[in-house]
Formats: C-alpha cells, structure tokens, sequence
C-alpha cells in the first residue's frame, strides 16, 4: 500500500493511493496515518479494504492535491549520520564504528513539495536525500534478525541540513538540522511487503536540474535492520517514529568548492519506488 496525508498544512486527511495512483479517502476509517494505524494490525485493516469502494478525491497528488508528510504524530524523527562510505569519504571523516544519533524536532516536518527555508542568519544551508523507515511495531532490545518485522514502511525524507549551525557553532548536530522546514517526508508511506530490500534503493537528488546525488543503499555503512536494532538499545521505539538513515555523496558541503543552498532554487529529489519530492528554496521570514 502506499498511505497519505492530504489536504491542508495541519489539517491532513488520511488515504491511500488506488492503482491508478488516485487519493482515495480513508477519512471515517481511521483518523490520521499515525500510532496504532501503523501496527502490524492496523495495517491488516487498511490492506482488507478494496480501495475502490473508497471514496475518490478529485485531483492529482502532488500537482492539485497537496500531500502533508505521510506520517501524522510523530513521536521520535531520529536520523543517522555518517551512514554512507562514500559519504565519509566526501567530508573527509573516518568511517564511524557505531552509528551517530542525532534528531529533527518535530516542527521541521513538512510536506514533500512545500517550501524550504533558509534560517535566518544561515549562510551554509544543504541538502541530503535519505531512506525514510517508520515504525509500526513497537519494541526495545529488538534482535537484528527480528527487526524488519518492526517496520512498518518507508519514504524519502529531505535531511535538510545548515553546516555552520551543526558543524561550527559548538555543542551537538541537532541546532543545524531541526529548524523549520528542515524535514520535508513522503510523498507518500510504502508499506514494507512492497519494498523487498531496503538494501537495494537508488535514490537522488538535484538542484536546479542539476544532478547533485546519485548513490544507493547498498553502501550503507549500518543496515537498515542494524539501526532498528541498534536504535532499540538506548530507546523504546514506537509506531509512527520515524529513522531517517543517512545520505549518500554529493551534498554541498562535499562539493569542491562547497555550495549552499540559495532562495529561489529548486531541489528535486527521490528513491526508487518511493516517489519524488520537490521543493522551492526561499528565506525564512
């Protein structure tokens, strides 16, 4: 299945997309694409439904339809660093022996095609296409081998990133990576029995057409399953956090010489089977 959030900013729908890539309306049937939805269960609900005998929304997603992130209460946006060799490479850091931690708040979500902006006072503001794994089921001290079972899906996520703020400022990466806008999630949620291997992803990402990130999962430092496990040791996860896993090479701090983003640019990016994201570049007010 492939699950959304659409309609207003803070006043999202649930649905889901039909085969024709329609929305349909999941609005009376379960209240947000959020919690004990993304269970093991909830998910067993939606996937009984025909979504034909729901209720069609008019429009295109993603052209008149506008989609909200495609994950609703978010508890946790916990992200990890590092988790590309070739990314390491690019920055110039050793290859980390255990993955490093840091977070988003909550208030950087936003939908795949709003606006980015660039924070007051920033002047090294980046980009990072990034695997997206939610969790649907429950769980700590998860064992490796069973961590897949835990997840309820995945999606493209934007790590949108300021390098003076996380890098140059002292104290810890999490001031250059929460601010406003800085969490662009969806388009949509793809339910994991529709992602055979999370290993075997290419994703991208551009700006202004050009090509900036073209890499794939497979050179992933820690696994998907080893970050759930992982994770698992030092927090409980819950249905509807969400892990956002790393980035592959060519962000702007990488590039020689490094470039930032811009107002007035456009960044483009997307996973294979995942959908696309599209954002305007603008300065925060």
């Amino acid at each position: 299945m492939k699950l959304v959030r659409y309609g207003l900013k803070g006043r999202e729908l649930p649905g889901l997309l039909d085969r024709q890539g329609h929305v349909r309306s999941l609005s009376g049937i379960v209240p947000d694409i959020a919690g004990d939805v993304l269970t093991p269960a909830g998910l067993d609900r939606l996937r009984a439904i025909d979504p034909e005998t729901l209720p069609k929304v008019d429009g295109t997603p993603q052209t008149d339809i506008r989609l909200g992130a495609c994950v609703g209460g978010i508890g946790k946006f916990i992200c990890i660093g590092l988790n590309y060799a070739d990314h390491a490479a690019e920055t110039g850091a050793p290859i980390p022996p255990e993955p490093i931690i840091f977070n988003k708040w909550t208030s950087a979500v936003v939908g795949p095609d709003d606006d980015v902006e660039i924070p007051r006072n920033s002047v090294k503001t980046d980009w990072e296409v990034e695997l997206g794994v939610v969790i649907g089921k429950p769980g700590r001290y998860i064992d490796e081998a069973d961590a897949l079972d835990h997840v309820a899906g995945y999606c493209v996520i934007n790590d949108v990133s300021e390098r003076e703020f996380q890098i140059e400022r002292g104290g810890t990466w999490d001031k250059g990576k929460g601010c406003d806008t800085f969490g662009p999630t969806g388009p949509w949620l793809v339910t994991a029995d529709e992602v055979p291997d999370p290993q075997n992803l290419k994703l991208w990402l551009s700006v202004d057409g050009v090509m900036r990130q073209d890499g794939s999962t497979k050179t992933m430092i820690f696994s998907v399953r080893h970050i759930v496990s992982y994770l698992s040791r030092f927090m409980s996860l819950q249905s509807g956090d969400i892990i956002s896993t790393g980035t592959p090479p060519g962000v702007g701090l990488g590039q020689k010489p490094p470039v930032f983003l811009k107002a007035g640019q456009e960044m483009r990016l997307g996973i294979e089977g995942l959908g696309e994201q599209r954002q305007r570049v603008i300065d925060a007010a």
